[in-house]
């Protein structure tokens, strides 16, 4: 008969890539003590399915077809504060770090490094521990050793998170067919957030905000 100890710590996958999540499903369900509980491709599903399946552990992607993962942070701090959430993202600007552990996330990944550290991750999480990937921990620590301010341009903290994420793609150089495919939402979409993050910039252009991004990119 198993024990308490013996229990599997649950975990809950929100990613709206489904290869994404056959990956995490077969990497965690092969760990002696975790086990996947739950999938969900939007924020939406996963508010519902995680109320209903109660993990102990959500692993979220920040960028989501229907919300940006931020905002499914900040609604499952309001309706599952129990549920600590660690993040997995492409994101590795420290701007998006900051952002997601304000919103209540206890830890944070990039996609890039992950592997054994979302093992490691989800571990420590599931004891309310903070974790911080070691690719993450020496992009903050550079960025205060070099005394640079968290926001270098005061308005990137009137962006929303979609805001942010478009802005940060537009400074990778990549136009709004390439940003719209990879947050798999349509190329108007796009455009509309560059005309609000114009407006908010007090930009005049397409190329000024293209300029503006890859400025505020390569400052890191």
């Amino acid at each position: 008969m198993a024990t308490c100890a013996d229990r599997k710590q649950r975990v809950f996958l929100v990613d709206d890539h489904a290869l994404v999540r056959e990956w995490l499903t077969s990497l965690i369900n092969q760990q002696d003590d975790l086990e996947v509980c739950g999938e969900a491709e939007t924020a939406a599903a996963a508010l519902t399915a995680i109320g209903a399946s109660n993990p102990d552990v959500a692993i979220v992607d920040i960028s989501l077809k229907d919300h940006s993962g931020i905002d499914l942070i900040k609604g499952l701090q309001d309706s599952h504060p129990t549920v600590p959430v660690l993040v997995l993202s492409m994101h590795e600007e420290t701007h998006f770090v900051e952002r997601v552990l304000h919103a209540g996330a206890k830890g944070y990944i990039m996609k890039r490094e992950a592997t054994k550290k979302v093992v490691e991750g989800v571990r420590q999480v599931a004891k309310g521990e903070l974790y911080l990937s070691e690719a993450v921990t020496q992009a903050l620590a550079t960025r205060f050793v070099e005394g640079r301010t968290p926001v270098e341009h005061p308005v990137i903290e009137q962006l929303s998170d979609r805001e942010l994420e478009v802005f940060e793609l537009l400074g990778q150089a990549q136009d709004p067919q390439q940003i719209a495919k990879k947050l798999q939402i349509n190329a108007k979409t796009v455009h509309t957030y560059c005309a609000r993050i114009r407006e908010k910039m007090k930009l005049s252009s397409s190329l000024e905000l293209f300029r503006e991004a890859i400025h505020w990119h390569e400052r890191g």
